[in-house]
């Protein structure tokens, strides 16, 4: 398996990157987050996640190794392939998806596209469990993770998208109360 790739990035589009690897180019399909490191002319290291199928081998990039490891875990989901696993894995830190998991917070995962309401339970069901036998989703939900979710749930009211109302939270005190953070978030917005 190809884990990790260091080389120049001869390419860049939005579909995936091209690195050049010791006179080989490769393509990757990367993360959001891996997309932006790839800068054409300049090196890169880029996380890899090789998915072999009876017609195509596919690389897949990530920024970190977390990210791998959540698309790794995603890929084991009934009825979430690759394709789909990039794009929850690019939607958000995996922090931040360890903690939408813990919560079982599914309408973080309906928001993207091409994940309806029964894999969005499917997901947050099936990782949740293999999350808790890792201890990980101790560590990664903080004591006032249910504010967070009515806080948030107060922006969207308000006509904010799951994602936007998410990047508003974040600029705001975690350990206020819900509303003092939604008045936060406004003040900022405005």
């Amino acid at each position: 398996m190809i884990s990790r790739l260091r080389g120049e990035v001869v390419s860049r589009s939005p579909n995936g990157v091209v690195i050049d690897v010791g006179g080989v180019g490769y393509l990757v399909n990367p993360t959001a987050s891996a997309h932006k490191l790839a800068q054409p002319g300049e090196e890169a290291a880029i996380e890899t996640y090789l998915h072999v199928r009876e017609d195509v081998l596919q690389l897949f990039g990530f920024a970190e190794v977390a990210e791998r490891e959540l698309f790794e875990l995603l890929l084991s989901v009934q009825g979430v392939g690759p394709k789909v696993a990039l794009a929850i894995v690019s939607g958000s830190s995996p922090a931040e998806l360890r903690r939408a998991i813990a919560l079982e917070d599914t309408d973080r995962f309906q928001a993207i596209p091409g994940i309806g309401k029964k894999t969005a339970q499917r997901v947050v069901m099936e990782l949740k469990e293999k999350l808790g036998s890792l201890g990980e989703t101790a560590e990664a939900t903080p004591l006032s993770a249910k504010p967070h979710l009515v806080a948030r749930d107060a922006l969207v009211e308000l006509g904010y998208s799951l994602v936007e109302a998410e990047e508003a939270l974040a600029g705001t005190d975690p350990e206020a109360p819900p509303e003092e953070r939604v008045r936060d978030a406004l003040k900022k917005a405005a």
